[in-house]
């Protein structure tokens, strides 16, 4: 072989060598970094009636999230009512997703974690999700945990639950009414009469077929009856109808009605948002948040004001309010834990998803706060679906103080006994299908004060005991002994 040509061969072979050295080592990076060199497309599912300009938006989303973690972002949403079923039947068949919406109230968070429908992201957080642990108060993610394991970012919003007495102003301004020493559902009790005397036609204490009284109680099943008391020690699984805190709070649920101060029709009533709209309500149970009073009164057209009726406690249910997952089929989990990562510690992603484009949907009027535009109408999107909610811009109404105030209400929160517990029901399926068509046949009644209760609660303790309560409270009770050790 000539010189010239062996010269030729051996370079050859040596840059194919450095060739291959070099792809390699990009190879290494790009596995550690999650980097690839031509951006991905991340798919994602969530909650809320779809909106016009989401397509829009999310093209000028996509530039930002391309050039800060090379990813591109495809949302599509579902509408509240359609969301578990078409969610459970896209996750059973494999629709290619990496995103989803999850909640204790909506495409259930626990029951779907342990379907296998999420990925477990405990690695993910502390590689790709630092920011997110350092975020979230520590509550957030202990709470969420199922069998102890993280399938769900939390968003990074109020924390503990809080019941108050929503009361419509105008009607407390009318008759000065004095609200000072409201608390208990008994403190009600003048200020119905009032309503009930003066305003025919009026809903004095508004309650719906949704409707649960405030009882001090942290439930295994959210309404069903099997709780455990907030402050007992010993974690004991109790049937909540047994016990003298809601015997007596039906008692004057029942008492109410008969008075005429609840609906007649409240066992079968759908909604109150009808009797809302015309302002013909003195008062309804709500749950709080820092200045809640001026998101309601926005929301009605007319001021609403409220008072504390509960400690603020920090639920499982509460924590899981709303939460985002990573599919267990995602091509790129490392690449969607990158974006929820930037989603929950990046104002100016947070805002042009929950808001849209600036100068088109909204325009700012401060450093941290915006007005919609009229273009807003085809963005509406639900603020507390989609991530850190602490990172949003105030409305210019708002109070500069917003933020700090979360902060110091998430701080104030206890919490509940069973936080961090999440019941297995894969034992007793049978007997909680049959327990939740007797709660179909009792609780709306009970709970709204439409039946007595001395002669009710008797009727639906013997039907639930037939449907096998006793024993789904035994096992929920070995469960929550053998988690209760584990916290030793």
């Amino acid at each position: 072989m000539s010189k010239v040509r062996k010269s030729f061969v051996t370079t050859l072979v040596l840059m194919l060598a450095l060739s291959l050295s070099l792809s390699a080592c990009g190879g290494k990076k790009e596995e550690s970094t999650g980097t690839p060199e031509k951006p991905v497309e991340l798919i994602w599912y969530t909650i809320g009636t779809p909106q016009k300009d989401v397509d829009r938006v999310m093209e000028e989303v996509s530039k930002y999230t391309k050039e800060k973690i090379g990813a591109t972002v495809k949302m599509n949403m579902i509408d509240w009512g359609d969301y578990t079923q078409k969610m459970q039947v896209m996750t059973a068949s494999g629709t290619p997703m990496d995103l989803m919406f999850t909640s204790s109230w909506a495409f259930d968070y626990v029951q779907n974690a342990r379907k296998g429908a999420f990925l477990p992201i405990e690695d993910l957080l502390q590689k790709q999700g630092k920011g997110i642990v350092d975020t979230l108060d520590p509550a957030f993610l202990e709470g969420s945990k199922v069998d102890g394991h993280n399938y769900g970012v939390p968003a990074n919003k109020e924390l503990p639950a809080q019941s108050v007495w929503r009361f419509n102003k105008n009607l407390v301004d009318k008759y000065k009414l004095n609200l000072d020493n409201v608390g208990s559902l008994e403190s009600l009790e003048p200020l119905l009469k009032t309503i009930k005397e003066n305003e025919p036609g009026t809903y004095a204490l508004a309650v719906d077929k949704t409707f649960n009284p405030i009882v001090p109680f942290d439930y295994i099943i959210e309404n069903m009856p099997m709780a455990v008391k907030v402050g007992d020690k010993d974690l004991k699984v109790v049937n909540i109808l047994e016990t003298p805190e809601m015997k007596q709070t039906l008692a004057t649920m029942h008492k109410y009605y008969k008075a005429g101060y609840i609906p007649t029709e409240a066992a079968t009533l759908t909604s109150l948002s009808d009797v809302q709209a015309t302002g013909k309500w003195l008062t309804d149970k709500a749950t709080n948040q820092p200045f809640a009073d001026n998101l309601w009164s926005q929301s009605l057209g007319y001021p609403v004001v409220s008072k504390a009726a509960s400690p603020a406690l920090i639920y499982n249910w509460s924590v899981m309010g709303s939460m985002q997952a990573i599919s267990a089929n995602s091509k790129y989990p490392e690449k969607a834990m990158e974006f929820l990562n930037l989603l929950n510690t990046d104002p100016v992603l947070r805002n042009m998803i929950d808001s849209g484009i600036e100068g088109v949907h909204y325009k700012k009027v401060g450093d941290d706060a915006m007005e919609n535009l009229p273009e807003s109408k085809n963005y509406d999107m639900p603020t507390f679906s989609l991530g850190n909610v602490m990172l949003t811009y105030r409305d210019k109404n708002d109070p500069e103080n917003k933020w700090d105030e979360f902060k110091k209400f998430n701080d104030s929160g206890e919490k509940a006994p069973l936080l961090g517990f999440n019941f297995d029901p894969s034992k007793v399926t049978t007997e909680i299908a049959a327990v939740q068509n007797v709660k179909e046949e009792f609780w709306a009644s009970l709970m709204t004060g439409t039946v007595d209760p001395d002669k009710f609660i008797p009727q639906a303790t013997a039907k639930f005991k037939a449907a096998g309560l006793d024993k789904i409270i035994a096992e929920a009770q070995s469960q929550v002994d053998a988690w209760k050790a584990t916290k030793k």
